[in-house]
């Protein structure tokens, strides 16, 4: 069975309880397989990135195939929320709900979607119909608005990020779909050989002195990187890794840089 969430966000959580941890989050209009389902829960993969988990079964809607198909062909051509958060406007009932930027709109068209049948109003001015170019001036000037998200656990929204969620919507923005986890998208796109070489939107990967990788960001230039790491912030980088003038030192030591 299928189903798309109609809710602004929506934790995906390890475990089937409110205390479990959350592994990701599901935004406005995301597709997932239910894989399974209990009384109140439903365990989930997500279409976008294939990550698994337990959501409240209330917040899933299910789509019958005919639905699934149709709504599945529109994401291929549906504009893309930019900004941090916007508002859309139900035609049913005029109530309004959140969007975060990375949230997709099918059938859109000059400030109007329509997700199953229902219409919605939405600023233009907040919406991109095509993938933005991936160069500095854009990257900076996208970038902007997201300085000082806070980092969450599990968290892709404007409201609380963590790293790797941060680097997936950003990227997303620019037509680049990556994997979940930082380790995921470690394994995707080309390898830059050194920073001299980096272009604006690679994206650099980080340890903590173990080899494993535990931390990305988005390479802005060979000298300054912006990452999540307790917040969203742009600080120096250089061959050793992230140097954190706040604490006069190295906070993540990097390993890899990589182009998509």
């Amino acid at each position: 069975m299928v189903g798309l969430s109609l809710h602004s966000i929506v934790p995906v959580r390890a475990e089937a309880r409110e205390e479990a941890e959350q592994n990701t989050q599901m935004l406005f209009g995301e597709l997932c397989e239910i894989l399974e389902e209990q009384p109140r829960w439903s365990r989930i993969q997500l279409m976008a990135d294939g990550q698994e988990g337990w959501v409240d079964a209330k917040m899933i809607c299910p789509m019958t195939e005919e639905e699934y198909h149709g709504y599945a062909e529109a994401l291929k051509e549906a504009a893309t929320v930019v900004f941090p958060m916007t508002y859309a406007v139900s035609e049913n009932n005029g109530q309004t709900i959140p969007l975060t930027a990375g949230t997709k709109l099918t059938n859109y068209q000059d400030g109007r979607f329509e997700v199953l049948g229902v219409g919605f109003r939405i600023d233009p001015n907040m919406v991109t119909t095509q993938p933005l170019a991936l160069n500095q001036e854009n990257l900076l000037k996208t970038l902007r608005f997201f300085i000082n998200v806070p980092y969450l656990w599990g968290g892709k929204n404007a409201l609380g990020m963590d790293c790797s969620g941060f680097t997936q919507v950003i990227m997303s923005l620019f037509g680049k779909r990556l994997p979940r986890n930082a380790s995921e998208q470690a394994q995707e796109g080309l390898p830059v050989a050194s920073l001299e070489e980096v272009q604006a939107g690679d994206l650099a990967f980080f340890d903590h002195e173990d080899g494993k990788i535990s931390h990305v960001g988005i390479v802005i230039d060979p000298e300054r990187i912006i990452h999540c790491s307790g917040r969203v912030k742009v600080e120096k980088l250089d061959t050793q890794g992230i140097y954190n003038a706040e604490q006069g030192g190295y906070s993540h030591h990097l390993v890899d840089i990589r182009r998509y």
